[in-house]
Order: C-alpha cells, then structure tokens, then sequence
C-alpha cells in the first residue's frame, strides 16, 4: 500500500481537500505533528511521499518553529532517496529555502485570491497548466527569493511566485488543500497571526468554493502525474525481535 507522511504545523491545517482525493485513490497518510513535540520518522524508506503543510508562522522564526532543523532533516532525506515532496505555504517555503533561497526580512502572514499564470518554465508543467488562468488562494507568513537558476512554474498577478518544482519537490504558496472551513479555523486559532484582510478572503472562499474545488482536483491529479504518486517506492522490510526463553 502507499503510504504518504503528512507533517502538521497547527491543528487547523491538514490535507483538506486534498485527503478524499488520495484516499480515492487507495493512498494512506499519516500525520505528524512536530509543534507538539511529537518526533519525525528518521528515515523517508518507509514512506512513498512527504507532505509539509501550512502553519502560522515564517520558517525563518525560530521562536515559533524550533523543531524545523529537524524538518529540513527529513526534507534532504526525501530528497536523497528521490521521493516526492509537497509543500503547502509553510511548506513550500521550507523546499525554496532548502533549495538555496534567501528568506525575506519581514515574515508577516498574508493571504490573497489571484490569477495564477504559468510561466516559461512552466509551459511544459502540470501543476502549471492545472492553475494557470484560475483563481487560487495563497496564503503563508513570510517570503524567500529564488536563487540564481531556480524558476518558478507559476506567478501571481503582480509576477511573484507561487510554484515551483526542484527536483522530486513542489513548493506550493497557492493553497489548494484550503476549504472555507479550514480558513474559519485559522481565524479560530488561539493566538495567531493573522493577515489584515482575512475576513474579505474568507467570504470569497466561500463564493468561489465550488470552483476552487475543481481546482484542488485539478492540482492532485497534475501532481499525481508530475510526481508519479501512484508507484509505490520500494521499502525495506521491518524487522521485530521477540524475546526467547533459554528454556528448553
């Protein structure tokens, strides 16, 4: 069975739209949650694909991510092993800093509807061609400029990135996975940092909410095919040592 790690940086983001989708197609996930202490899996052998979700928080702010040495530990692990990686906000701001960019200064949240245009690099990309002239919503905390050489598959309307592949990875600042609900949750949240105009974004969520679902199946099914999701990575078997009484 494939099996997909989904790591969480609040309660209130998860895989969203995007979990009927993989289960549809027989996938399993499972979440973890460093921002509760809980470990990473050391190892990406066991698992055919890693998910790194939205959070509230830039990853450059240490304050309120300090288990991220270890995220980017299990991020160059699946990049060793050549299995994909999906990042989501948060998480795709981890792939472009891992990719050698510079995180900006200001890490404030933000969150806006736009026309996603695909690029150059991305007129032969499947996410790409999957957004490209639709609305999608883009929400993170914080920015990080591309180096010299990496190119962004898709932009927004004022030409910042919002897609990117590296390699086995897309970054995502777009936000397929996010339902209205799920945006009414982040508001709930104790104590986060919110964008000044989330109120605006959430009301029109909930108008373009069965169009940006079409979207959301668009953008699984084009990273089904620009990942290759469905082959299952071969994983080494799992030992169990049981104890053996010295009798006879």
């Amino acid at each position: 069975m494939k099996r997909f790690i989904a790591v969480q940086h609040s309660y209130s983001e998860f895989l969203g739209a995007i979990e009927k989708q993989l289960e549809n197609r027989g996938i399993g996930f499972n979440y973890f949650r460093p921002f509760t202490g809980q470990s990473l899996p050391a190892s990406a052998l066991q698992y055919d694909a890693l998910w790194l979700l939205g959070g509230a928080y830039a990853p450059a702010d240490r304050e309120h991510t300090p288990w991220i040495d270890e995220e980017l530990r299990l991020l160059r692990a699946f990049g060793h092993a050549r299995r994909p990686v999906v990042g989501l906000g948060f998480g795709a701001l981890l792939i472009a800093q891992a990719a050698g960019g510079e995180p900006a200064a200001d890490g404030a949240p933000y969150a806006y509807w736009t026309t996603a245009r695909a690029t150059a690099a991305g007129a032969a990309d499947p996410v790409a061609q999957a957004i490209d002239g639709r609305q999608v919503l883009v929400a993170a905390s914080g920015r990080v400029r591309l180096p010299a050489g990496v190119e962004p598959v898709a932009v927004d309307a004022d030409g910042e990135w919002i897609a990117l592949r590296h390699g086995e990875a897309y970054a995502l600042l777009f936000r397929p996975e996010m339902t209205p609900g799920m945006i009414e949750d982040t508001i709930m949240e104790d104590e986060r940092p919110l964008p000044d105009a989330i109120s605006e974004v959430l009301a029109r969520a909930r108008v373009l909410w069965p169009e940006y679902r079409e979207t959301a199946d668009r953008v699984v099914a084009a990273l089904v095919t620009g990942l290759d999701l469905m082959q299952e990575r071969r994983k080494p078997p799992v030992f169990r040592i049981h104890a053996v009484s010295g009798e006879q």
